[in-house]
């Protein structure tokens, strides 16, 4: 899976595991516009502070992104790990240290091994191809049980385009751009400040509505590159020919490796597409529906596969969203559970509908036109297991 202009590699250098991969490059052949959208969490990582300013700045040529150590809570040295970090990848590259992107994920606290990295980037840049994208995509997993990485192409006035989104994500998922981090590359020629404008727009549709815990990270960022190789007339401004359809293909994207967040949530055995509807405005559907999908009395009935309605009201009602307990209606799929605010009197057909490794709830509080959409999962008993034993 390739996308013109872009080479990349990944090796194991030991940073946390051993023979594993967990150190990836990628590398626009030239100049790249650049956007980012980062984490809100009031504790940031060091390579969030490095390249939350670096697309404002100019160009970007690479993305270097390790897994094991999240370089969070690490304070100056965590910065100067960040520094060198860069400076290493610049070095390699020909290129200025301010033109290298950061990501980091992993053990929160943890010192990066930056000697580790410094150590092995001269094998990873000399391992740069246009075929590795999918390398980089397994390196920076942590607990996720498999890569996550889609592509798309689409049409801008006759020059066809390609967008490859990469991403990791599976625990500590509720992003607020705000443990996810997600590269989205493309061939077209998009300006930079375009880029950040679209960019926004699809993370609030997509990583902004998943949710596998209710927890947000220190690390969690997106980063774009558009590296121009497509050739397409420039998209500048909204008002750009074929700017929709470039928005439309970049965001479709972006709702696929969302939806592959919340599938592989960690120990998830159930995804839910959860829609509330009939909120009295949109921002009062989408707290409910984060309510509802953040609830774990809500997650583990879900497991249990049992249609445990009354956690799913109790949700709604601290929820904020203002609606009449009595117009409420729930379904599972088509099998109702709540109608009018009381038993629909078809749990046994709703618990079947369960059983199902995917099925969608659809809950409708009467208030009004107000709908938002969010993407969850169950919460398992190996949910518990994976972050009991998370650093052992």
């Amino acid at each position: 899976m390739k996308v013109a202009g872009f080479r990349a590699a990944a090796l194991a250098a030991g940073l946390r595991y051993k023979d594993r991969l967990d150190l990836g490059l990628i590398v626009s052949d030239g100049p790249a516009a650049a956007a980012g959208v980062f984490t809100q969490n009031r504790v940031q990582a060091a390579p969030v502070l490095w390249s939350k300013e670096k697309p404002t700045k100019g160009p970007v040529r690479a993305i270097l992104v390790n897994s094991g150590q999240a370089n969070a809570c690490t304070g100056p040295d965590g910065l100067d790990a960040a520094r060198r970090s860069a400076l290493s990848a610049s070095q390699a590259l020909g290129c200025g240290p301010d033109e290298i992107l950061l990501a980091s994920t992993g053990v929160i606290g943890q010192a990066l091994n930056v000697s580790g990295i410094e150590k092995a980037m001269p094998e990873l840049a000399s391992g740069l191809d246009e075929k590795n994208l999918p390398l980089v995509a397994q390196a920076m997993m942590t607990t996720d049980t498999k890569p996550k990485i889609v592509k798309a192409q689409g049409e801008i006035q006759g020059r066809c385009f390609t967008v490859v989104g990469l991403a990791k994500g599976s625990g500590m998922i509720c992003p607020n751009m705000a443990t996810m981090l997600s590269f989205i590359l493309t061939d077209a020629v998009v300006t930079a400040g375009l880029l950040q404008d679209i960019l926004g727009r699809a993370v609030a549709k997509t990583f902004n509505r998943v949710t596998v815990d209710g927890d947000t990270s220190t690390n969690d960022c997106v980063l774009a590159l558009a590296g121009g190789r497509a050739g397409n007339p420039a998209l500048t401004d909204r008002g750009s020919l074929g700017r929709a359809g470039f928005e439309d293909v970049m965001t479709t994207v972006m709702a696929e490796l969302a939806r592959m967040i919340a599938a592989d949530g960690e120990g998830a055995t159930k995804l839910v597409r959860l829609a509330v509807t009939g909120a009295a405005d949109d921002s009062q559907a989408e707290a409910a529906a984060k309510t509802v999908a953040n609830s774990p009395l809500v997650k583990t009935a879900w497991f249990g596969q049992d249609p445990n309605w009354g956690r799913i009201m109790g949700a709604l009602g601290r929820s904020g969203a203002e609606f009449d307990p009595e117009g409420v209606n729930i379904l599972v799929d088509n099998a109702p559970l709540v109608k009018d605010g009381q038993d629909a009197d078809h749990e046994a057909e709703a618990a079947s509908v369960m059983r199902q490794a995917e099925f969608s709830l659809s809950i409708d509080l009467g208030a009004g036109l107000g709908r938002a959409e969010v993407l969850t999962c169950d919460l398992s008993l190996d949910y518990v297991r994976i972050n009991a034993d998370y650093r052992s």
